[in-house]
Parts: C-alpha cells; sequence; structure tokens
C-alpha cells in the first residue's frame, strides 16, 4: 500500500444532511405512474421499478466521527456464531493492542442455530452500540451468514444521529450496503476483530484511523527470487482512470440484497467485489445478476479483488473466471482491474465504503480524495 503524502490533499469535511420519505400505505397499480413521477415510490413496494428504487430517499455523504488511541470500542456478531471462546480473547486483545477500550455487545456470545442470538438480538447490539455516547467505534467480530436478515431491524435514524465507523467485511457487507443506501455514512470493509492483524492491517488502520491520511491502496509484493513478479499481481482489464465514490463489498452479499431498499445507488460508482468458495459458474450467474439490475451499467469504473477457491470444478468444462469477468466488464468500456488485495486473505485493504476516489486501473491503485472523517 502506498501512501499518498500528508497535506497534498485538502480534507473537505462535510455534514450530512438528508431527508428521506416513506410511504407505508398500499396503492393502486394505476397510481403508480404518478407516483414513480413524484420520485416518492417507497422501494419498500413490490413490484418497483429498479429506476426508482431510490427515490424515496437521498442521503448525501454522512462523515463518521474520528476515533483516537483510548476511545472505546464496541464489539458486536451481526451474522454467524463463533464456535471458540478464544475467539472473543484473540478479538478483545487485538483491539486493546491497537490503543482502545473493549466494550462487548451483550449478545455477542449467544448462539441461536448458525446464527449469533436472534435477529432481533444481534440488530439490538448494532442498535445499542450506535445509541451508546461511549462507544466511538464498532467493530464485528466475525462474518459468515446472517446480517441481511437484521436489516429491517436495524434504527436508521440512530445511526444518522451517531455517525461512528464500522469496521468489518464479507457478511458484513449487507450493513455496509444498508446503513450507506439509508444514511449515506461512510463505514469500512476491512478486518474483523477476531481476523489477521498483521503489521500491514495494524499500519493501514493507524494510517487511516488515527492519522487521516488520504491513502493511496496499492498491492504489495512478497520478496522472491523469481524472475517476475507473481505475488498480488493486478491485471488491467481496461486502462484508465475513474473518480467516484467507493462502493460494493462480498459479490455473493451484494447481489442477494439486490433490488430491496437496502441496496445502494451505484451511480457513477466505483464498484469493488470479491467473493471465496464460489464456482465460476456461480460468480457468472451472481455477475448477471448485477447486468440485468442495471449495476453495471450505471458505474464509472471496477475494481475485483480477489476470489480465494474459486476454480473451476469437474463436470463438462466451466468457463474461467478471466472469460466471466471479461464477458461482463470489457464491453462497459470502463476503467477496469482486478487482482486487488480485497477479499478474504491476510493482508486487505481497509476501503472506505460511500468514500469519494480516483481510481487507476494501469497502475492498480485507489487513491481517497477528501477526509473519511469529519
Amino acid at each position: 500500500m502506498r501512501l499518498a503524502p500528508r497535506g497534498r490533499h485538502i480534507a473537505q469535511n462535510k455534514k450530512a444532511l438528508f431527508s428521506r420519505f416513506r410511504i407505508t400505505t398500499p396503492f393502486q397499480m394505476q397510481k403508480r405512474a404518478f407516483l414513480k413521477s413524484l420520485g416518492l415510490l417507497s422501494a419498500s413496494l413490490p413490484l418497483v421499478s429498479w429506476d426508482t428504487a431510490h427515490s424515496a430517499y437521498d442521503p448525501k455523504t454522512l462523515l463518521p466521527k474520528a476515533i483516537k488511541k483510548g476511545d472505546t470500542v464496541g464489539l458486536i456478531s451481526p451474522s454467524a456464531a463463533t464456535a471458540e471462546r478464544m475467539q472473543f480473547t484473540y478479538a478483545k486483545e487485538a483491539l486493546e493492542a491497537l490503543g482502545f477500550q473493549v466494550k462487548m455487545g451483550k449478545n455477542l456470545m449467544n448462539r441461536r442455530g448458525h446464527l449469533a442470538g436472534t435477529d432481533a438480538e444481534r440488530a439490538g447490539d448494532l442498535n445499542d452500540m450506535f445509541d451508546d455516547k461511549e462507544v466511538k467505534a464498532i467493530v464485528s467480530i466475525r462474518g459468515g451468514s446472517g446480517a441481511a436478515r437484521i436489516l429491517p431491524l436495524i434504527d436508521y435514524k440512530i445511526i444518522s444521529k451517531n455517525p461512528k465507523p464500522l469496521l468489518g467485511y464479507s457478511d458484513i457487507t449487507a450493513l455496509h450496503c444498508a446503513i450507506h443506501a439509508q444514511t449515506g455514512l461512510i463505514t469500512f470493509h476491512g478486518p474483523m476483530g477476531s481476523g489477521s492483524w498483521n503489521s500491514f492491517n495494524v499500519d493501514q488502520f493507524e494510517r487511516i484511523f488515527f492519522d487521516k491520511d488520504l491513502v493511496t491502496f496499492e498491492n504489495v509484493h512478497a520478496e522472491s527470487d523469481e524472475l517476475v513478479v507473481k505475488s498480488n499481481r493486478i491485471q488491467t482489464l481496461k486502462s484508465g482512470k475513474a473518480e467516484g465514490i467507493i462502493l460494493g463489498g462480498n459479490l455473493t452479499v451484494l447481489t442477494a440484497i439486490s433490488g430491496s431498499p437496502y441496496y445502494p445507488d451505484f451511480k457513477d460508482a466505483i464498484l469493488f467485489i470479491e467473493d471465496i468458495g464460489e464456482d465460476p459458474y456461480k460468480i457468472d450467474r451472481m455477475m448477471s445478476t448485477l447486468k440485468l439490475n442495471g449495476t453495471l451499467d450505471k458505474i464509472s469504473g471496477f475494481v475485483f479483488g480477489q476470489c480465494s477457491d474459486c476454480e473451476p470444478g469437474g463436470g463438462y468444462g466451466s468457463l474461467t473466471l478471466d472469460q466471466v469477468l471479461d464477458d461482463y466488464i470489457l464491453p462497459l468500456k470502463i476503467p477496469a482491474y482486478s487482482g486487488a488485495m480485497i477479499g478474504h486473505i491476510s493482508k486487505q485493504f481497509i476501503i472506505p465504503v460511500g468514500a469519494k476516489v480516483a481510481m487507476d486501473a494501469d497502475n492498480g491503485t485507489i487513491s481517497l480524495l477528501e477526509s473519511v472523517f469529519q
């Protein structure tokens, strides 16, 4: 990761104001065209068109408040349960080593099937941490599955009144997308509480959260005696540069909430995606969803992270991941590259979801253009 020189950019903190309209009463079909023309058709109604899915609310970018060493951080589990008790210890000690005091969610260690408690319990911990004045940031202990179940139970008004950093990735993509769609708050796609806190991730965390640098994310390469570099190589799919807010996350989770009021508006955005353990034919199906729902035709740039364990399986044969990306991305004629250090890997970028960035598909870089904190 290359870091932009401090003072190179002028941070422009913008306090966000936004308005959101809700329509909860049913409407007859003949009224839909009229309501669409007014931009007031709620995304919660059935048969909503994609173009009007976001017209019921128009949140502007909302910056989280800055954090510092000594602050209290909330540790929650909005997705799957954690099987080993030692994982709670690892997460607490890692956050303490970063300089924080740690407040555990009251339902953190609960379990219901594969989930970390009931939907109400998991949503309750998230709402409580945003509402708690003592807590300055929120970290997910792990991902897994189940975050999408709590999206209707989240109190987005509390979040908008108490903007704070939220950190996590994988299944936490559902929270990043929903919170951005409903409030405009910038959240952070990066390491979990119980994940890898190697020197790369720690240095990156401190640069972003403590130093508030405008970083440039660029792959690092392990030392090797190979004639050519093979680790963490990027591939330029389409040359060029683009600017826009960066949105995305785990591909499986992203497509699963497609068409809901928790799916962000990708107009002129930089889309980043990653995944793990998915056959190329499944990636193809999900990329098809992004095409059919209009996402791919809206974006100004594309970054594919790393897809761990996504090789073709047996049988009659399969498209390769490269072919899938070419089929969907090349016709867009927008700057695009793959291989970014985003995904289920030990060293991973901490991407501020909803922040304004510039991407360079030839050099494989993503650069923050504005401050991501108040």
